[in-house]
């Protein structure tokens, strides 16, 4: 079996004003849609960044893998590295929230955009889920947590209508907000974006009303790095036993150990231990308690199992990170963590917070019930390409304008006069 075709095919969909440590949502997240086709007839399938630098390496990756043997993930590799050292990709804006856009991440990044469609052709080929090919499920439902964000009520300028999620600046809205992601979804724990304009001490009180509105529920915090050491101390004190973890709250390996050291708080990340030079560095230091894994950036399905391997050698404690994504990211995501043993925590996905209308996999958004994404014995990631959503996102992406998530330029429309602080509080 030989690789005879591969596209890449970049879109945009529709994402809402939510409000994050850098800015803002722009009206339009970018994704790409990779498909690997075999000259025996099966197509398989992959998802990652839109963003420019990333699809620069993905569309130049296109011939040089033609001839490649989809088992032949070593070969796979070393064109990655090939290409990447060829184009010297540049900065992204958007890197801060999302790592794996960042230039030194672009091998990872590339890598684990291809495995993910290599794996897909291969159990496709032999007629097995995907899972098989990671050493067997051992759970069929993947649990997944309620990531809530305050938000404007619709974009600056109307792009298009307002979504059906209005505003959540209060905390009776945030409330709002959780209680109809919850009864459309059935999550059982719930996590608040912070590190927001609005400032901390707002952000305490949102999760103060989300405690109160759902007793017994876990409830964890993330603002992305933008509260000084200070500032998050003072917050752990406030928020007291009210959270599952505190994830990136302050800057830094250094800035994360001692507020550990303090507080005694668990600590979880995805922006201080993104790569396994980072993970080492972290347990000199004891940084984190938690990784929350991403194969986006972390290189594949398989590095994310030798991640969760090495938290378990070390006594961390595993999750997963989510940015904007459609449903080929949300089924990778849920068959590799449908093979991790030790998956400690629900992960994070923004899947809901997606248009019903703007999936690109047949049959629509996937089924997200009692919390939990669940694996069938479909073959591969047991999902199949709608190329008329896909024609219609690809459109979408060569009309919207946008070539580079930039939260930053989003949020000065709103106020000219904003500027990347971080830590801001």
């Amino acid at each position: 079996m030989k690789i005879k075709h591969i596209r890449v095919t970049p879109i945009a969909f529709k994402d809402a004003p939510l409000l994050n440590a850098s800015g803002i949502h722009e009206p339009y997240a970018l994704r790409s849609i990779i498909e690997v086709e075999s000259d025996n007839g099966f197509i398989g399938l992959g998802e990652s960044y839109g963003d420019a630098p990333v699809l620069s390496v993905l569309q130049a990756m296109q011939e040089s893998l033609l001839g490649l043997d989809p088992f032949d993930l070593n070969g796979l590799r070393a064109q990655v590295i090939q290409t990447v050292a060829r184009l010297q990709p540049g900065a992204n804006p958007g890197a801060e929230l999302a790592p794996g856009s960042h230039p030194s991440k672009q091998v990872a990044n590339a890598y684990s955009a291809f495995e993910v469609a290599f794996l897909d052709l291969q159990a496709r080929s032999i007629g097995v889920p995907l899972v098989d090919l990671l050493g067997g499920a051992v759970r069929r439902e993947v649990p997944f947590s309620a990531y809530l964000f305050l938000k404007y009520a619709e974009h600056i300028q109307s792009p298009y209508k307002p979504d059906r999620w209005g505003e959540a600046i209060s905390p009776e809205q945030v409330v709002a907000q959780a209680r109809t992601m919850i009864e459309e979804n059935g999550f059982q724990s719930i996590k608040l974006k912070a590190g927001t304009l609005l400032g901390p001490e707002h952000e305490v009180a949102c999760m103060k009303a989300l405690k109160q509105a759902f007793p017994g529920i876990p409830l964890r915090i993330d603002p992305n790095g933008n509260w000084s050491l200070e500032t998050s101390i003072r917050m752990a004190e406030l928020l007291g036993d009210d959270l599952q973890y505190y994830e990136d709250p302050c800057p830094g390996l250094e800035g994360m150990a001692e507020l550990h050291r303090r507080t005694g708080l668990p600590l979880a990340t995805n922006m201080v231990v993104t790569d396994f030079d980072e993970f080492r560095r972290s347990i000199a230091l004891n940084s984190v308690q938690i990784v929350l894994a991403d194969h986006h950036y972390w290189g594949g399905l398989r590095n994310t199992q030798i991640l969760s391997r090495m938290c378990e050698t070390f006594g961390l404690g595993v999750s997963m990170h989510s940015n904007s994504h459609l449903g080929i990211s949300l089924m990778a995501m849920t068959h590799v963590a449908a093979a991790v043993p030790n998956l400690s925590y629900a992960c994070d996905t923004h899947y809901p917070w997606q248009e019903a209308d703007e999936e690109v996999i047949k049959g629509g958004k996937l089924p997200i019930r009692n919390g939990c994404v669940a694996i069938t014995d479909a073959p591969g990631l047991g999902v199949e390409l709608d190329y008329d959503q896909l024609a219609k996102l690809n459109d979408q992406y060569l009309t919207c304008g946008i070539r580079q998530r930039d939260d930053v330029r989003q949020m000065q429309k709103y106020d000219p006069d904003w500027k990347a602080l971080k830590p801001r509080f």
